[in-house]
């Protein structure tokens, strides 16, 4: 896991001025000792690219500023503005706290919001074979493509509701997660798992021991208690583990992005004063909220005390135990 607290930029111009042949390298460079350090680091790395790029390697001109999401092979780039060890607390892009640990595993349940794709695509194929037939037997193609476009308008509502009744039956969408986790520590003696309630779903916390993002048990809990794809991508491409631990800013009636803009760190001193008048409303707003609410614990392993220091550090920041509304 890298999140450096430096960074820089460096660039190349190649070539003379023309349409045609001119094109400028640029490369970014990190951290943890100096600015000093980020720029001879983005100085090195802009060489490299720019006698790659020339030699007729198809790489990137310039790399995207992204800070979480899609950076795959660059460090996070997010503000720090917390060290516990090897914890780290940033700000993610739009404002709300995250912890990153490289080896305590963190993995989120999200409650499906919607259809799934397969189901909704079954119900209108089924509609669509049943309007072609029934015009075939009518005698009138016209009534069967009449049948298909209104099935078009009427196969979501028909699928929604049985994906809810589904659901109903099976005890609604945190029962089911739950049950998934339980088949889980139930094959897999010796885990201890905590569990969370989150605003979409269910986090989870593994206490017994520690785990690399790489570890294929990593990848067999996520597929099984169903973590989302997005999420155990990006653990692989940053070497980390995150769990957000302060509220959305929506959530809590902050509909303003975080200033000046997301996705951009660090910053200039003159954005400064615009990015600090933002974070002081909303950790005004923020400290009223909690991001989860402590439910139980699944399975009977003991506790590894490095994993729980971060089960600490994560409870109090997230307001796990404090009763206050998840957001």
């Amino acid at each position: 896991m890298i999140i450096p607290e430096f960074w820089a930029e460096a660039r190349i111009e190649h070539g003379r001025r023309s349409r045609h042949r001119a094109f400028t390298v640029r490369r970014f460079g990190w951290s943890d000792e100096s600015q000093e350090a980020a720029q001879a680091h983005a100085d090195a790395r802009v060489r490299e690219a720019h006698a790659r790029i020339v030699a007729g390697e198809p790489l990137l001109k310039r790399e995207p500023k992204v800070p979480y999401n899609g950076a795959e092979g660059m460090p996070i780039r997010e503000e720090i503005v917390q060290r516990q060890g090897d914890t780290i607390i940033s700000r993610n892009s739009y404002g709300a706290l995250c912890l990153n640990t490289p080896d305590v595993l963190f993995a989120d349940i999200d409650f499906p919001k919607g259809v799934p794709t397969r189901l909704w695509g079954s119900v209108l194929a089924l509609w669509v074979i049943g309007a072609i037939a029934f015009g075939n037997a009518m005698d009138s193609a016209g009534k069967g493509v009449a049948l298909v476009i209104a099935g078009l308008f009427l196969s979501w509502p028909l699928a929604s509701g049985v994906h809810r009744a589904w659901q109903a039956l099976r005890g609604g969408p945190e029962r089911m997660a739950l049950r998934r986790v339980q088949a889980f520590v139930a094959k897999h003696p010796g885990w201890r798992l905590r569990l969370y309630r989150t605003p979409a779903g269910l986090r989870l916390l593994a206490l017994h021991r520690r785990f690399s993002p790489g570890d294929p048990e990593v990848q067999t809990l996520f597929e099984a208690i169903g973590t989302d794809r997005l999420y155990a991508r990006m653990c692989q491409r940053q070497q980390c583990f995150r769990a957000r631990v302060s509220a959305k800013p929506w959530r809590i009636g902050i509909r303003r992005h975080l200033r000046p803009r997301t996705g951009v760190w660090p910053l200039t001193d003159e954005q400064r004063p615009l990015r600090e008048a933002w974070v002081r409303e909303y950790e005004a707003r923020a400290q009223d909220f909690a991001a989860c609410r402590y439910l139980e614990t699944r399975g009977d392993g003991q506790v590894d005390a490095e994993a729980d220091a971060v089960r600490v550090l994560h409870d109090a920041l997230a307001g796990a135990d404090s009763g206050r509304p998840i957001a």
